[in-house]
């Protein structure tokens, strides 16, 4: 299978894989050469595609595009109100979402790397078309689509599914991000750059998108523009944050506009919930999740926070609260009572800075906080659930294993292929503790706790004590039922 050459998956990915979008690209290219008749066969050539003539519909009428114009019932209507390269650009983007995403026969992993790779291109292309808001129109859209389809050779790799794409993507989760594009050109004989390079020509895909691949440090607005918005879009989705980095390019991007750091970044907040909408009105709400998150720009540049309380180890409450636990068991205290203690003995007797009662649903396929004390409790306790249903994970490991998990370092080796991105939003990437709550040897749920807001280390006596902790919980809670 491997080593085939740009050549080979080009045609491939054109004539077998995704010959509707091809064709509609190379049909909408030609257009745009030949304004007379382009509106009428415009309007002709998507006609028999009901679900895309309403997509474009629907987004050609959506706050982002229709700014007070009176509703548009029909494409050609729509071209004529936004312009003709609007309206192209409407329908590749439509086209490419659902030739991508109706791929069915992909596996979880390979279609886990397609979402967040669209979703990082989605939110380029909303960037660059926003750092070029003072251009005309018609650079902004040629930008848009230009930065959409920069990754079009992955993308359109990963969503032709079977064989080859898992075999690349085992390849790839044993490797780092430097040793991955030599990975790359060892299976397909190519770099994914080439491979776009290869679809744009082929499609005919426009002179914005040749050049920013084949020459991306050029200096013209849009290439940078191009350039600098997948940059950031990457580094904001990437697993290992590179704080430095990001903002290195964001402050690229503040000056090639000629804008304050902080103005820039107010600007990507405001265009992140743009591309959220949209991708939504594009009816492709499955890439919102993966859109990358921009909570944590807001605070790598902010002033001074307010400093964070952080709890210290303190032996002789520790020392109360696993007496108070000893007493639980011989009054067969309840359940209430037993966490409460343990929780509090987690928090101030080991020092945590929060710790979570985290319980199995019926039918044991997610795991939801039922108590939780610390920093920012409300909001974990609203938002960490945990789904045990899809690929292993840390958390379904100990309670398979019915055994507490130290995850020193999540980032590393022995822990990385168990935690998601999901896992990585809700956790500290300075490490966590797990333990099962057992009754009569049946998990129901798990202990968590960790330092996620001093983003202190933990050491390996905290989980002994941890440890101790939820050994002494687990017997209270077996002779409270008897």
């Amino acid at each position: 299978m491997s080593g085939k050459g740009a050549e080979y998956w080009t045609k491939r990915i054109s004539e077998q894989e995704m010959p509707a979008l091809s064709s509609t690209v190379k049909t909408l290219e030609k257009l745009a050469k030949d304004d007379v008749s382009s509106l009428a066969i415009l309007g002709r050539s998507v006609m028999h595609d009901n679900a895309l003539t309403s997509r474009i519909l629907k987004v050609a009428n959506s706050a982002i595009y229709n700014k007070g114009i009176s509703h548009v019932t029909t494409v050609s209507r729509a071209a004529v109100v936004l312009g003709f390269d609007t309206i192209r650009n409407i329908c590749i983007t439509a086209k490419l979402l659902s030739s991508l995403l109706e791929n069915k026969g992909l596996s979880e992993p390979v279609y886990h790397r397609l979402l967040t790779l669209m979703a990082r291109a989605f939110q380029a292309a909303m960037l660059a078309k926003m750092m070029l808001k003072d251009h005309d129109e018609e650079l902004q859209e040629e930008v848009f689509i230009a930065a959409l389809l920069y990754h079009l050779g992955e993308s359109a790799f990963w969503s032709m599914g079977g064989e080859s794409t898992e075999q690349l993507d085992a390849r790839l989760n044993q490797v780092d991000e430097k040793e991955a594009s030599a990975v790359v050109r060892e299976v397909l004989g190519t770099s994914f750059t080439q491979l776009s390079m290869g679809i744009a020509k082929n499609w005919g895909l426009g002179e914005v998108l040749v050049k920013s691949l084949s020459n991306p440090n050029e200096r013209t607005p849009e290439i940078r523009s191009i350039y600098l918005a997948n940059k950031i879009s990457e580094l904001m989705a990437s697993d290992t944050k590179d704080v430095a980095e990001l903002n290195h390019r964001i402050k690229q991007a503040a000056d090639m506009l000629d804008l304050e750091v902080d103005e820039f970044k107010g600007r990507m907040i405001r265009c992140s919930h743009a591309t959220r909408k949209l991708a939504d009105t594009y009816g492709a709400k499955v890439l919102v999740a993966f859109l990358p998150d921009t909570h944590q720009l807001t605070l790598s540049a902010e002033p001074e926070a307010e400093p964070v309380k952080v709890r210290e180890f303190n032996v002789e409450l520790q020392l109360k609260k696993l007496r108070e636990l000893t007493d639980c068991a011989i009054n067969k205290a309840n359940f209430n009572e037993v966490i409460t203690i343990t929780l509090g003995g987690l928090l101030d007797g080991i020092g945590m800075d929060r710790c979570a009662v985290m319980l199995l649903s019926p039918n044991r396929k997610r795991l939801q906080p039922r108590v939780v004390v610390g920093d920012n409790s409300d909001k974990m306790k609203n938002e960490f659930i945990v789904e045990l249903s899809h690929d292993k994970n840390v958390f379904a490991e100990s309670i398979d294993l019915k055994k507490p998990l130290f995850v020193e370092n999540p980032s590393s080796d022995k822990w990385r292929l168990y935690m998601n991105d999901e896992l990585r939003r809700h956790t500290s990437a300075a490490g966590f503790m797990l333990a099962p709550i057992l009754v009569d040897n049946k998990v129901i749920g798990l202990l968590y706790a960790d330092r996620h807001s001093s983003d202190r280390k933990l050491a390996a006596e905290d989980f002994d004590r941890f440890t101790h902790f939820a050994q002494l919980t687990n017997l209270c809670l077996s002779v409270s039922v008897h």
